[in-house]
């Protein structure tokens, strides 16, 4: 009785996470992409893909997409 108790309580306290983790691709893939468009004259003018990702955290989540999107080969991944 106590263990299926805890087993209820820790499938209930994890439910919320399950969900939480997906991920519609085609809709991050695309706001990275015009996030890029945002980026490239920055790039453009000399300064690296990783000085841009420190000074923005949505570049760092793109560069966090594309990677696991090529990884996963979502369609319409690219590397940066």
């Amino acid at each position: 009785m106590r263990a299926s108790c805890l087993a209820v309580a820790m499938l209930t306290l994890a439910a919320p996470h399950a969900h939480a983790a997906m991920i519609d691709w085609q809709a991050e893939l695309q706001r990275c992409r015009s996030l890029r468009e945002n980026v490239a004259p920055l790039l453009q003018a000399g300064e690296g893909i990783s000085a841009v990702g420190r000074s923005s955290r949505s570049v760092r989540r793109c560069i966090w997409i594309q990677r696991m999107a090529v990884r996963k080969k979502i369609p319409g991944a690219e590397v940066w």
